[in-house]
């Protein structure tokens, strides 16, 4: 199955603090046809998720303020509180950090995926790929 043709059917969206990497993976998306909605800080998306259900989220792990695993397991408490009929939300992390603990809590928490960066747009292709 085409990643892409699938990405078109859900909504994705990056939380990175890096205006780079917004800017990249929204040039990249829009020229495969998919949306994505970027957002700078955990901080900032909670409240997206009171008015929009994404069905994918790419998180940076070290965001200003909370994390990207405390911001998963923030996800998971608004998504505990939502009708039981919407499947989990796909989340996968992105890090520049290869710490075994960071791995791990990343595990624990639910991430479908792992992203190391630097990463290039095939690496996220292949991680949707994955979990779709």
């Amino acid at each position: 199955m085409n990643v892409f043709k699938r990405l078109r059917q859900l909504k994705t969206l990056l939380v990175d603090d890096d205006e780079w990497i917004r800017d990249a993976m929204s040039i990249f998306f829009k020229s495969e046809g998919c949306a994505i909605q970027t957002l700078e800080t955990a901080e900032e998306a909670l409240p997206f998720f009171a008015k929009v259900r994404y069905d994918i989220v790419l998180i940076d792990y070290m965001l200003p303020g909370m994390n990207g695993i405390c911001f998963a397991k923030a996800l998971e408490r608004l998504q505990a509180d939502q009708p039981k009929c919407q499947s989990p939300i796909i989340k996968i992390l992105i890090t520049a950090h290869g710490e075994a603990e960071i791995i791990t809590q990343a595990k624990a928490t639910g991430f479908h995926d792992i992203i190391h960066k630097p990463f290039t747009p095939e690496d996220i292709e292949i991680a949707l790929g994955k979990v779709l």
